[in-house]
């Protein structure tokens, strides 16, 4: 056995365990045991010979990858040894994905496909591209926000940020020279509920449980602004303050200072 890699132990040989080793290939590797008990003591398999040829055909032709398969002989008894490894491309199975997890084998579909694919290309949600986004649809004040905290925060310098919009897009990994990502419309974009659904805050006040919703407020906008304008409406509107006064100056002291918030 391997260390760090999915073994499993079958007694006898089934087309359905093509998709255990679609799922390994999709994941970290693997190693099937054909002919053995779920505790891994040898029984033997009929045909071991046959199919020790047939196997690999079939995989490589189900799925288009090579798998090491071996025979194994103790006490007269013969048992298979099906070794796969991890694939950096999405391997599939009659046109389905599989992905092991523990000591499961599932179908991957919906977004967890979506995420998979993507993973597997080298890209991130958030870098996918945003057909028909312009520049017209960011904000401008929230380029001039980022720019500040940027080089308060000592990320930037001044001089990294004297360039025009386009440009600083380009080098911050959010701008193709032809479309937008994702990342760049949440973080700018002037409505970017408009193109990525529920990306905003919603803040809500609850009195005695949590069906008793009292009031609420949604955030919207630029995701750069969007954060201080919560913090903001949260002391606002959401948090009683204590009141006293020092001399004639009314003093209100919050339960939590606004910037540990």
């Amino acid at each position: 056995m391997l260390e760090n890699q999915n073994i499993e132990f079958k007694t006898i040989w089934k087309d359905e365990y093509l998709k255990w080793i679609c799922g390994m290939a999709n994941s970290n590797g693997g190693i099937i045991y054909i002919g053995r008990d779920d505790k891994g003591n040898i029984v033997g398999v009929n045909n071991a010979i046959k199919l020790v040829k047939e196997i690999p055909n079939k995989i490589k032709d189900t799925m288009g990858i090579i798998a090491e398969v071996k025979l194994e002989e103790e006490n007269d008894l013969l048992d298979i040894i099906v070794k796969v490894d991890s694939y950096p491309v999405p391997i599939s199975y009659q046109g389905k994905f599989y992905l092991r997890s523990g000591s499961n084998n599932h179908e991957v579909t919906g977004s967890e496909l979506d995420k998979f694919m993507l993973e597997r290309v080298g890209k991130r949600w958030e870098d996918l591209p945003v057909k028909n986004a312009t520049f017209e649809d960011l904000s401008e004040e929230a380029f001039k926000v980022f720019k500040e905290k940027a080089v308060k925060s000592g990320r930037l310098k001044a001089d990294d940020i004297d360039i025009d919009n386009e440009t600083l897009l380009k080098n911050l990994g959010l701008y193709d020279g032809k479309y937008l990502n994702k990342a760049a419309i949440l973080l700018f974009g002037k409505e970017p509920n408009k193109w990525i659904i529920g990306s905003y805050i919603k803040i809500g006040f609850f009195e005695n449980d949590d069906a008793d919703l009292r009031y609420q407020d949604e955030i919207q906008g630029p995701l750069i602004l969007q954060v201080d304008k919560a913090i903001e409406l949260i002391y606002l509107k959401y948090l009683k303050a204590l009141i006293h006064y020092e001399g004639i100056q009314r003093v209100e002291e919050y339960m939590f200072p606004q910037e540990r918030i």
